[in-house]
């Protein structure tokens, strides 16, 4: 029994160093893309400190042509007209795995995972350009703006319709299963609470 705990708890810790790892490389691999840009100083006050446990697993690329409108009553309507650029990335929340939503049945490790979700989606202003526009005057600006807010809500709801969250369980099934099973030596069972109310292990 004790073997068993020691093992559970074993998992747990290499679990977590999967999420290490993955990030060391997702920094490395940004510092050798950004190896050629002019260094720039800065002076950063820390005002928060936040434990990062999130595996990110999937992340969708999305264009997205928009077009935002003012309507006139006298003058012709003010339109512009955009492509926007956009990414939602779908991970798991591996800091809500606890010692209870691991179990040992015979050659079987059972691993009760979080529900998937959306971490993070967002604009890619540096992607996104006005295609056109149309009698904008001096309202062009909040015509853009209201573009990107549009677009950006749709990021979200085109990810969640493309199923990200299923993409996101898949992809777990391919990193986070093998992994388990290398070091605990079993077979790896993944299975997922309902929006993480209390379960039972059976």
């Amino acid at each position: 029994m004790a073997k068993s705990f020691l093992r559970l708890v074993l998992v747990c810790l290499l679990i977590a160093g999967v999420i290490g790892c993955w990030e060391t490389y997702q920094s490395w691999k940004t510092s050798v893309t950004t190896a050629s840009i002019p260094e720039v100083s800065h002076q950063v006050v820390l005002q928060k400190i936040t434990s990062m446990g999130r595996l990110e697993l999937v992340k969708y690329n999305f264009k997205d042509v928009v077009e935002s409108t003012i309507k006139r009553e006298l003058l012709p309507d003010a339109k512009v007209l955009m492509v926007i650029a956009g990414e939602a990335t779908g991970c798991l929340d591996l800091t809500k795995i606890r010692i209870s939503d691991l179990s040992l049945q015979q050659d079987t490790i059972i691993v009760h995972l979080p529900e998937p979700d959306i971490c993070y989606f967002k604009i890619d202003h540096s992607q996104s350009k006005v295609y056109d526009t149309q009698f904008t005057f001096m309202d062009e600006a909040k015509l853009v703006d209201e573009a990107f807010k549009k677009a950006e809500v749709q990021v979200k709801q085109s990810a969640l319709q493309m199923k990200i969250l299923d993409e996101t369980k898949a992809s777990a099934e391919q990193i986070l299963k093998p992994f388990i099973e290398e070091v605990s030596g079993k077979k790896a069972l993944l299975r997922y609470a309902l929006h993480d109310t209390p379960r039972r292990l059976k």
